[in-house]
């Protein structure tokens, strides 16, 4: 078995203030994928206790995204390559192979899509990713063997969003973000939505969950939202069929109180038995 969590801490060092380093440990992941790191190399190194590998993407612009895995399991290779030399120092995209048990190899992402501002520049460059990221995802779900994790900033269902009515017009649920996940999972209202047929990915939350609100794995700070469970799916794990069929625990590490948070996002953990 191979468990695998992902989650935006929101920047490393101050997760580990407010208590990542206790869940980290008691977690039982064998890989976790993070973003927004917002931190050097360095820093990462001298946080996480010993037994990781290590890799880690820093963004260009100090401070800001980052993307890194940890894993249990050596490192066949490790790549940030994804398109223009600009997305391949963004922080955004790192891709790893893991020596999984009995010899499976396994392609492992983190990945951490823009937020974007509908009507912006910053809009038009989460669109940029996107494209660029859509190339890659067709060659990963062809080649198989590939579990794509992170935090996309998209919900791409009325079920993966609380007020999804309230953000019909917002970054994060506009129909253009939403068509990227029907080209990756197949469309909601078609019968091979998520089944992963013509090389696309399972969305295993949605797989293990079912028709259902949620469950979500980011809350905003601001106001009641979290204590009223006012969420967003926008943290994913999307495996191409061969992995996603083998998942047989998915759960999502929600802080048992607002005050005990170490991020605006909670960790999305699945055990895959291969």
């Amino acid at each position: 078995m191979v468990t695998i969590a992902t989650v935006n801490v929101n920047g490393i060092r101050a997760a580990y203030r407010k208590g990542m380093a206790d869940w980290l440990a008691n977690s039982g992941a064998d890989i976790v994928t993070l973003q927004e790191v917002r931190a050097e190399r360095s820093d990462v190194d001298a946080l996480v206790d010993g037994g990781w590998h290590i890799a880690s993407d820093e963004a260009s612009q100090k401070g800001r995204a980052g993307v890194a895995v940890l894993s249990r399991l050596p490192f066949e290779s490790v790549s940030t390559a994804l398109g223009p030399k600009n997305l391949d120092t963004a922080g955004r995209w790192l891709e790893t192979v893991v020596n999984a048990p009995q010899g499976r190899k396994i392609t492992v992402v983190s990945a951490y899509v823009h937020s974007g501002e509908a009507g912006t520049q910053k809009q038009d460059a989460k669109y940029a990713f996107l494209t660029v990221m859509d190339k890659r995802m067709a060659e990963l779900g062809k080649a198989g063997n590939a579990v794509v994790t992170g935090d996309l900033n998209i919900g791409h269902r009325t079920l993966d969003i609380k007020n999804w009515k309230g953000n019909l017009k917002n970054a994060g649920f506009l129909p253009e973000e939403r068509a990227y996940l029907d080209k990756w999972l197949g469309h909601e209202d078609t019968p091979d939505y998520n089944t992963g047929v013509d090389n696309r990915f399972v969305d295993v939350g949605r797989k293990v969950a079912g028709e259902v609100d949620g469950t979500y794995s980011w809350w905003s700070y601001r106001g009641k939202a979290f204590d009223t469970d006012t969420g967003w799916r926008i943290d994913y794990q999307l495996a191409t069929p061969d992995i996603a069929h083998t998942v047989s625990d998915y759960r999502i590490d929600r802080a048992p109180s607002y005050d005990t948070r170490w991020s605006d996002h909670a960790p999305v953990v699945a055990t895959y038995t291969l």
